[in-house]
Protein backbone atom coordinates (compact mmCIF):
# COMPACT_ATOMS: atom_id res chain seq x y z
CA UNK A 1 0.00 0.00 0.00
CA UNK A 2 1.23 3.50 -0.82
CA UNK A 3 2.36 5.80 1.98
CA UNK A 4 0.98 8.80 0.11
CA UNK A 5 -2.00 10.67 1.45
CA UNK A 6 -5.17 10.33 -0.57
CA UNK A 7 -7.34 12.77 -2.51
CA UNK A 8 -10.96 12.29 -3.53
CA UNK A 9 -12.70 14.86 -5.68
CA UNK A 10 -14.92 14.86 -8.72
CA UNK A 11 -17.80 16.22 -10.72
CA UNK A 12 -21.57 15.94 -11.00
CA UNK A 13 -22.32 14.49 -14.40
CA UNK A 14 -24.75 17.13 -15.62
CA UNK A 15 -22.81 18.27 -18.68
CA UNK A 16 -19.33 19.33 -19.72
CA UNK A 17 -16.97 21.09 -17.31
CA UNK A 18 -16.24 24.82 -17.38
CA UNK A 19 -13.68 27.37 -16.25
CA UNK A 20 -15.22 27.53 -12.77
CA UNK A 21 -14.52 23.82 -12.34
CA UNK A 22 -10.95 24.39 -13.49
CA UNK A 23 -9.98 27.08 -10.98
CA UNK A 24 -12.11 25.54 -8.23
CA UNK A 25 -10.74 22.01 -8.34
CA UNK A 26 -9.32 20.68 -11.63
CA UNK A 27 -6.17 22.76 -11.40
CA UNK A 28 -5.38 21.39 -7.94
CA UNK A 29 -6.09 17.83 -9.06
CA UNK A 30 -3.45 18.07 -11.77
CA UNK A 31 -0.89 19.70 -9.46
CA UNK A 32 -1.35 17.15 -6.69
CA UNK A 33 -1.62 13.88 -8.64
CA UNK A 34 2.13 13.23 -8.29
CA UNK A 35 2.22 13.66 -4.52
CA UNK A 36 -1.15 12.14 -3.55
CA UNK A 37 -3.06 9.00 -4.40
CA UNK A 38 -5.78 10.58 -6.51
CA UNK A 39 -9.37 9.38 -6.92
CA UNK A 40 -11.70 11.26 -9.30
CA UNK A 41 -15.40 10.47 -9.02
CA UNK A 42 -17.92 10.96 -11.82
CA UNK A 43 -20.98 11.45 -9.61
CA UNK A 44 -23.79 10.23 -11.85
CA UNK A 45 -26.02 9.12 -8.98
CA UNK A 46 -25.79 12.63 -7.56
CA UNK A 47 -27.03 14.01 -10.87
CA UNK A 48 -30.38 12.27 -10.41
CA UNK A 49 -31.01 14.45 -7.34
CA UNK A 50 -31.86 17.38 -9.61
CA UNK A 51 -35.41 17.61 -11.04
CA UNK A 52 -33.97 18.76 -14.37
CA UNK A 53 -32.03 15.53 -14.85
CA UNK A 54 -34.05 12.83 -13.08
CA UNK A 55 -36.03 12.31 -16.30
CA UNK A 56 -32.98 12.58 -18.53
CA UNK A 57 -30.74 9.56 -17.92
CA UNK A 58 -29.16 9.81 -21.38
CA UNK A 59 -27.69 13.24 -20.58
CA UNK A 60 -26.29 11.91 -17.30
CA UNK A 61 -24.86 8.84 -19.03
CA UNK A 62 -23.22 10.94 -21.76
CA UNK A 63 -21.93 13.41 -19.18
CA UNK A 64 -19.91 10.67 -17.47
CA UNK A 65 -17.90 10.39 -20.68
CA UNK A 66 -17.76 14.15 -21.25
CA UNK A 67 -16.50 14.86 -17.73
CA UNK A 68 -13.95 12.06 -18.00
CA UNK A 69 -12.57 13.59 -21.21
CA UNK A 70 -12.45 17.03 -19.59
CA UNK A 71 -10.44 15.66 -16.66
CA UNK A 72 -8.03 13.93 -19.01
CA UNK A 73 -7.80 16.99 -21.26
CA UNK A 74 -6.62 19.31 -18.47
CA UNK A 75 -3.83 16.91 -17.55
CA UNK A 76 -5.08 14.13 -15.27
CA UNK A 77 -2.90 11.12 -15.98
CA UNK A 78 -4.83 7.81 -15.81
CA UNK A 79 -1.60 6.10 -14.70
CA UNK A 80 -1.58 8.35 -11.62
CA UNK A 81 -5.25 9.17 -11.05
CA UNK A 82 -8.07 6.68 -10.54
CA UNK A 83 -11.14 7.91 -12.43
CA UNK A 84 -14.35 6.06 -11.58
CA UNK A 85 -18.09 5.98 -12.06
CA UNK A 86 -20.06 6.49 -8.82
CA UNK A 87 -23.11 4.42 -9.78
CA UNK A 88 -20.93 1.35 -10.40
CA UNK A 89 -19.60 1.31 -6.81
CA UNK A 90 -22.55 -0.05 -4.85
CA UNK A 91 -20.59 0.05 -1.59
CA UNK A 92 -21.05 3.83 -1.65
CA UNK A 93 -24.82 3.40 -1.39
CA UNK A 94 -24.50 1.11 1.62
CA UNK A 95 -22.26 3.61 3.37
CA UNK A 96 -24.69 6.43 2.58
CA UNK A 97 -27.56 4.50 4.20
CA UNK A 98 -25.46 3.83 7.29
CA UNK A 99 -24.49 7.51 7.47
CA UNK A 100 -28.15 8.54 7.22
CA UNK A 101 -28.67 6.87 10.63
CA UNK A 102 -26.13 9.27 12.14
CA UNK A 103 -27.51 12.59 10.86
CA UNK A 104 -30.79 14.22 11.87
CA UNK A 105 -33.16 15.49 9.21
CA UNK A 106 -32.88 19.03 10.57
CA UNK A 107 -29.07 18.89 10.38
CA UNK A 108 -29.25 17.84 6.74
CA UNK A 109 -31.60 20.72 5.95
CA UNK A 110 -29.30 23.27 7.62
CA UNK A 111 -26.62 22.69 5.00
CA UNK A 112 -26.08 26.13 3.39
CA UNK A 113 -25.01 24.62 0.08
CA UNK A 114 -28.36 22.84 -0.22
CA UNK A 115 -30.17 26.09 0.54
CA UNK A 116 -28.13 27.86 -2.13
CA UNK A 117 -28.89 25.15 -4.69
CA UNK A 118 -32.62 25.36 -3.93
CA UNK A 119 -32.51 29.14 -4.39
CA UNK A 120 -30.27 29.29 -7.46
CA UNK A 121 -32.10 26.52 -9.31
CA UNK A 122 -35.55 27.80 -8.32
CA UNK A 123 -36.54 24.42 -6.87
CA UNK A 124 -39.05 25.78 -4.36
CA UNK A 125 -40.24 22.64 -2.58
CA UNK A 126 -39.84 20.48 -5.69
CA UNK A 127 -36.90 18.40 -4.56
CA UNK A 128 -36.52 14.76 -3.65
CA UNK A 129 -35.32 12.98 -0.55
CA UNK A 130 -32.29 12.15 -2.67
CA UNK A 131 -31.58 15.87 -2.90
CA UNK A 132 -31.73 16.24 0.89
CA UNK A 133 -29.48 13.20 1.22
CA UNK A 134 -27.04 14.65 -1.33
CA UNK A 135 -24.43 15.57 1.35
CA UNK A 136 -24.67 12.09 2.91
CA UNK A 137 -23.97 10.47 -0.44
CA UNK A 138 -21.08 12.89 -0.91
CA UNK A 139 -19.73 11.90 2.51
CA UNK A 140 -19.91 8.27 1.40
CA UNK A 141 -18.06 9.17 -1.82
CA UNK A 142 -15.25 10.71 0.22
CA UNK A 143 -15.06 8.16 3.01
CA UNK A 144 -15.38 5.08 0.78
CA UNK A 145 -11.68 5.56 0.03
CA UNK A 146 -10.89 7.26 3.36
CA UNK A 147 -9.60 10.40 1.66
CA UNK A 148 -7.35 12.86 3.48
CA UNK A 149 -7.95 15.87 1.23
CA UNK A 150 -10.80 16.99 -1.04
CA UNK A 151 -10.06 19.75 -3.58
CA UNK A 152 -13.36 21.64 -3.90
CA UNK A 153 -14.92 24.94 -4.72
CA UNK A 154 -15.67 27.18 -1.75
CA UNK A 155 -19.39 26.36 -1.97
CA UNK A 156 -18.64 22.70 -1.18
CA UNK A 157 -16.93 23.31 2.17
CA UNK A 158 -20.15 22.72 4.16
CA UNK A 159 -20.22 19.20 2.71
CA UNK A 160 -16.70 18.62 4.04
CA UNK A 161 -17.79 19.86 7.45
CA UNK A 162 -20.70 17.40 7.51
CA UNK A 163 -18.45 14.58 6.28
CA UNK A 164 -16.17 15.15 9.26
CA UNK A 165 -19.14 15.25 11.64
CA UNK A 166 -20.29 11.89 10.29
CA UNK A 167 -16.84 10.32 10.40
CA UNK A 168 -16.15 11.53 13.94
CA UNK A 169 -19.57 10.41 15.16
CA UNK A 170 -19.10 6.96 13.68
CA UNK A 171 -15.64 6.68 15.24
CA UNK A 172 -16.88 7.77 18.67
CA UNK A 173 -19.74 5.25 18.70
CA UNK A 174 -18.33 2.20 16.95
CA UNK A 175 -14.55 2.62 16.84
CA UNK A 176 -11.99 4.38 14.69
CA UNK A 177 -12.32 3.88 10.94
CA UNK A 178 -12.42 7.31 9.29
CA UNK A 179 -9.81 10.06 9.03
CA UNK A 180 -10.40 13.76 9.35
CA UNK A 181 -10.88 15.24 5.89
CA UNK A 182 -9.46 18.60 4.81
CA UNK A 183 -11.06 20.68 2.08
CA UNK A 184 -8.71 22.41 -0.35
CA UNK A 185 -10.14 25.45 -2.15
CA UNK A 186 -8.66 26.53 -5.49
CA UNK A 187 -6.81 29.81 -6.11
CA UNK A 188 -10.10 31.39 -7.25
CA UNK A 189 -12.62 30.57 -4.54
CA UNK A 190 -15.66 31.11 -6.74
CA UNK A 191 -15.53 32.23 -10.37
CA UNK A 192 -18.32 34.62 -11.31
CA UNK A 193 -20.50 33.87 -14.29
CA UNK A 194 -20.06 35.74 -17.58
CA UNK A 195 -23.42 37.40 -16.79
CA UNK A 196 -22.03 38.86 -13.56
CA UNK A 197 -23.83 36.32 -11.38
CA UNK A 198 -21.89 35.41 -8.25
CA UNK A 199 -21.25 31.89 -9.53
CA UNK A 200 -20.56 30.27 -12.88
CA UNK A 201 -23.03 27.41 -13.16
CA UNK A 202 -24.55 25.31 -15.92
CA UNK A 203 -28.06 25.87 -14.65
CA UNK A 204 -27.77 29.63 -15.31
CA UNK A 205 -26.16 29.16 -18.72
CA UNK A 206 -23.39 31.62 -17.81
CA UNK A 207 -20.36 29.40 -18.43
CA UNK A 208 -17.34 29.19 -20.66
CA UNK A 209 -16.73 25.48 -21.15
CA UNK A 210 -13.33 23.85 -21.42
CA UNK A 211 -14.48 22.38 -24.72
CA UNK A 212 -15.84 25.62 -26.23
CA UNK A 213 -14.59 26.48 -29.72
CA UNK A 214 -12.66 29.66 -30.46
CA UNK A 215 -15.82 31.17 -31.91
CA UNK A 216 -17.89 30.28 -28.84
CA UNK A 217 -15.30 31.73 -26.48
CA UNK A 218 -15.09 34.96 -28.46
CA UNK A 219 -18.88 35.35 -28.59
CA UNK A 220 -19.20 34.78 -24.85
CA UNK A 221 -16.33 37.07 -23.90
CA UNK A 222 -17.53 39.93 -26.11
CA UNK A 223 -20.95 39.65 -24.46
CA UNK A 224 -19.65 39.64 -20.89
CA UNK A 225 -20.89 42.06 -18.26
CA UNK A 226 -18.47 44.79 -17.23
CA UNK A 227 -19.06 47.97 -15.21
CA UNK A 228 -22.80 48.77 -15.61
CA UNK A 229 -22.22 52.42 -14.72
CA UNK A 230 -19.71 52.98 -17.51
CA UNK A 231 -21.52 54.40 -20.56
CA UNK A 232 -18.62 55.63 -22.72
CA UNK A 233 -15.03 54.38 -23.16
CA UNK A 234 -13.84 57.72 -21.80
CA UNK A 235 -15.72 57.22 -18.52
CA UNK A 236 -13.53 56.07 -15.60
CA UNK A 237 -14.45 52.44 -14.93
CA UNK A 238 -14.51 50.14 -11.92
CA UNK A 239 -12.06 47.23 -11.91
CA UNK A 240 -12.90 45.63 -8.55
CA UNK A 241 -15.76 43.17 -9.00
CA UNK A 242 -15.72 43.63 -12.77
CA UNK A 243 -16.15 40.13 -14.31
CA UNK A 244 -13.83 40.84 -17.25
CA UNK A 245 -10.96 41.78 -14.94
CA UNK A 246 -11.70 38.87 -12.61
CA UNK A 247 -11.13 36.60 -15.62
CA UNK A 248 -8.01 38.51 -16.64
CA UNK A 249 -6.57 37.97 -13.16
CA UNK A 250 -7.46 34.28 -13.26
CA UNK A 251 -6.38 33.35 -16.79
CA UNK A 252 -4.17 36.04 -18.36
CA UNK A 253 -0.52 35.22 -17.58
CA UNK A 254 0.64 38.61 -18.90
CA UNK A 255 0.61 40.45 -15.58
CA UNK A 256 2.00 43.67 -17.08
CA UNK A 257 -0.74 43.75 -19.71
CA UNK A 258 -3.43 43.25 -17.08
CA UNK A 259 -1.96 46.01 -14.88
CA UNK A 260 -1.88 48.39 -17.85
CA UNK A 261 -5.49 47.60 -18.80
CA UNK A 262 -6.64 48.18 -15.22
CA UNK A 263 -4.82 51.51 -15.02
CA UNK A 264 -6.22 52.79 -18.30
CA UNK A 265 -9.72 51.46 -17.51
CA UNK A 266 -9.91 53.39 -14.26
CA UNK A 267 -8.73 56.50 -16.10
CA UNK A 268 -11.18 56.19 -18.98
CA UNK A 269 -8.40 55.57 -21.50
CA UNK A 270 -9.44 52.16 -22.83
CA UNK A 271 -12.74 50.78 -24.08
CA UNK A 272 -14.47 47.54 -23.14
CA UNK A 273 -13.84 46.12 -26.62
CA UNK A 274 -10.06 46.18 -26.24
CA UNK A 275 -10.22 44.77 -22.72
CA UNK A 276 -12.46 41.94 -23.87
CA UNK A 277 -10.44 41.26 -27.02
CA UNK A 278 -7.31 40.74 -24.94
CA UNK A 279 -9.22 38.53 -22.53
CA UNK A 280 -10.45 36.42 -25.45
CA UNK A 281 -6.89 35.96 -26.68
CA UNK A 282 -5.68 34.94 -23.22
CA UNK A 283 -8.54 32.49 -22.72
CA UNK A 284 -8.15 31.01 -26.16
CA UNK A 285 -4.42 30.45 -25.58
CA UNK A 286 -5.26 28.78 -22.27
CA UNK A 287 -7.93 26.52 -23.79
CA UNK A 288 -6.12 25.58 -27.00
CA UNK A 289 -4.00 22.71 -25.59
CA UNK A 290 -7.00 21.47 -23.59
CA UNK A 291 -9.10 21.34 -26.77
CA UNK A 292 -6.35 19.49 -28.63
CA UNK A 293 -5.97 16.86 -25.92
CA UNK A 294 -9.73 16.47 -25.64
CA UNK A 295 -9.95 15.92 -29.40
CA UNK A 296 -7.63 12.93 -29.02
CA UNK A 297 -9.95 11.28 -26.49
CA UNK A 298 -13.02 12.12 -28.56
CA UNK A 299 -11.40 10.10 -31.35
CA UNK A 300 -10.51 7.23 -28.97
CA UNK A 301 -13.72 6.49 -26.99
CA UNK A 302 -12.65 2.91 -26.22
CA UNK A 303 -9.61 4.26 -24.40
CA UNK A 304 -11.87 6.49 -22.29
CA UNK A 305 -14.08 3.52 -21.38
CA UNK A 306 -11.05 1.40 -20.44
CA UNK A 307 -9.84 4.17 -18.12
CA UNK A 308 -13.25 4.28 -16.44
CA UNK A 309 -13.50 0.49 -16.10
CA UNK A 310 -10.05 0.19 -14.60
CA UNK A 311 -10.65 3.07 -12.18
CA UNK A 312 -14.05 1.80 -11.12
CA UNK A 313 -12.71 -1.69 -10.42
CA UNK A 314 -9.88 -0.25 -8.30
CA UNK A 315 -12.31 1.94 -6.33
CA UNK A 316 -14.67 -0.97 -5.66
CA UNK A 317 -11.79 -2.87 -4.06
CA UNK A 318 -10.98 0.08 -1.80
CA UNK A 319 -14.63 0.75 -0.92
CA UNK A 320 -15.35 -2.90 -0.20
CA UNK A 321 -12.51 -3.00 2.33
CA UNK A 322 -13.81 0.15 4.06
CA UNK A 323 -17.39 -1.15 4.12
CA UNK A 324 -16.25 -4.48 5.56
CA UNK A 325 -14.45 -2.64 8.38
CA UNK A 326 -17.55 -0.48 9.02
CA UNK A 327 -19.82 -3.53 9.26
CA UNK A 328 -17.40 -5.28 11.58
CA UNK A 329 -17.28 -2.26 13.90
CA UNK A 330 -21.10 -2.11 13.90
CA UNK A 331 -21.28 -5.79 14.87
CA UNK A 332 -23.41 -6.83 11.91
CA UNK A 333 -23.99 -10.56 11.64
CA UNK A 334 -21.91 -12.13 8.88
CA UNK A 335 -23.62 -14.96 6.99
Amino acid sequence: MSNKKRILTGDNTTGKLHLGHYVGSLENRVKLQDSYETFIILADMHAFAYPKYVNDPETIRDSVIQATMDNLAVGLDPKKAVIFNESAVSEIYELAVIFSMLVSHNRALRNPTLKEEIRDKGLGDNYSMGFINFPLLQAADILCVNADVVPVGEDQLPHIELTNEIGQKFNSIYGAVFKKVDGMVGRVKRLVGIDGNAKMTKSLNNCIYLSDTEQEVRRKVMGMFTDPNRVHPTDPGRVVGNPVFIYHDAFNPNVEEVADLKKRYTQGLVGDVEVKEKLYLALNNFLMPIREKRAYYEQHPDEVMDILRTGTSKTREEAAAILEEVKEKMRFHRF
